[in-house]
């Protein structure tokens, strides 16, 4: 989980992104107390509470990957 609020966290991402390049995903989970509380009530944060940051960031995660994958199945579609 990203907090931003940290330069450790600010320099692994910068460090990450500049090894891997594009084999990063621009998404970044923030680190959040909804997040942190999802598991003891045993729930994914989706059905815990969809409208968190957390949530949001997980369900743009999965559209990225989804458009990753259309891509590299489809090189003509991107756009």
């Amino acid at each position: 989980m990203y907090d931003d609020r940290t330069n450790l966290t600010r320099q692994v991402e910068t460090d990450l992104r500049e090894f891997f390049r594009d084999q990063v995903f621009h998404t970044v989970i923030p680190r959040s107390i909804r997040l942190a509380e999802a598991p003891s009530f045993g729930k994914p944060i989706i059905s815990y509470d969809v409208r968190s940051r957390g949530a949001e960031s997980y369900i743009q995660l999965a559209k990225e990957i989804l458009a990753h994958e259309q891509t590299a199945r489809d090189p003509q579609s991107v756009g």
